[in-house]
């Protein structure tokens, strides 16, 4: 199923460089687990977590995504069949030790971290050498946010990564009471301000018609490149390929797409009221760029920052 080429070209002439596996499933997990935050947009927590007596097993890696949500990492040297049922296995203790997993966060990543970790769809990610047409099928019977990835290694330090299917699941609204309380609230100057946070659907019900003609419109620019998927988190909707590429949220009251974006703001032209540099903010979404879209002319605008955004993952 996976057909990707690389290629050396020299004087106008292409000759593809083979790609194999690596030498040991191992020497697999210790690379990406070494670089997992650059490769995969996840932050490492743990290596061959061990799942107790019930569940007897050691998950390959733990992680946590850009987006909060726990992830389980199992991996296979070639033919990746088996891992991911293995990783399905490891999905249900996740579920029974959540207090247990938070406590892992707070201790590699810290107590802000850990305030932030969002249940409502974890994520499983299996990395094989290949994975055939049924694996990528039978995603969609199963029913959980899972992504089959696989790699080349052609040698020379060129390791090639590829998403080749992805499933979304479904997400339930569902946080513990720790992550409510720390969960990060819009600020006095955002939607919905109070005790009580929104969901994206929420205010995507709340909005008026020519909102949603206006996201629909970004919407369609986002997954109009290839391999870009949409998820619907709690408190925005996520675009990304192996490594979000923006996040959107809906604000109905201003009339306003908050869109942030995996681009360098000091490369950009700031605007007030348009773009700003949101790397010391918080604030709900993933990346360093937010923008303001009110209307056509700022989504115009915002056309070609957001195709840097896609093409820079």
């Amino acid at each position: 199923m996976n057909d990707l080429k690389l290629f050396r070209v020299a004087d106008g002439k292409a000759t593809e460089i083979p790609g194999a596996a690596v030498a040991l499933e191992r020497q697999l997990q210790t690379l990406v687990e070494r670089n997992m935050n650059a490769m995969l947009g996840i932050r490492f927590l743990a290596s061959e977590y061990g799942t107790g007596s019930r569940h007897r097993g050691r998950i390959d890696s733990l992680g946590l995504d850009e987006y909060g949500n726990p992830v389980i990492i199992e991996y296979k040297r070639s033919n990746g069949r088996a891992v991911i049922t293995q990783a399905l296995s490891y999905l249900s203790w996740l579920r029974d030790h959540r207090h247990e997993f938070e406590n892992l966060v707070k201790e590699r990543l810290g107590d802000e971290a850990a305030g932030t970790v969002d249940w409502s769809n974890p994520r499983l990610v299996c990395i094989a050498g290949d994975f055939t047409s049924h694996d990528a099928h039978a995603l969609e019977e199963i029913g959980r946010r899972i992504d089959l990835v696989s790699y080349r290694d052609f040698g020379g330090g060129l390791l090639a990564l590829q998403l080749l299917a992805s499933v979304t699941g479904s997400a339930t609204p569902l946080r513990t009471s720790n992550t409510s309380a720390g969960a990060s609230a819009p600020s006095s100057g955002a939607e919905g301000g109070g005790s009580t946070v929104k969901s994206v659907r929420q205010f995507y019900n709340e909005s008026p018609q020519s909102l949603r003609d206006l996201y629909a419109d970004l919407d369609a620019r986002l997954i109009s490149h290839a391999d870009v998927q949409k998820e619907f988190q709690l408190h925005y909707v996520a675009y990304r390929r192996i490594k979000n590429v923006a996040t959107v949220r809906l604000q109905p009251r201003s009339h306003t797409l908050v869109v942030r974006l995996a681009v360098d703001p000091d490369t950009v032209e700031l605007v007030e009221g348009f773009a700003r540099d949101v790397r010391k903010i918080g604030c709900l979404g993933t990346g360093p760029l937010e923008l303001r879209i009110r209307s056509q002319e700022d989504l115009v605008r915002a056309t070609d920052l957001v195709r840097r955004s896609v093409e820079s993952r």
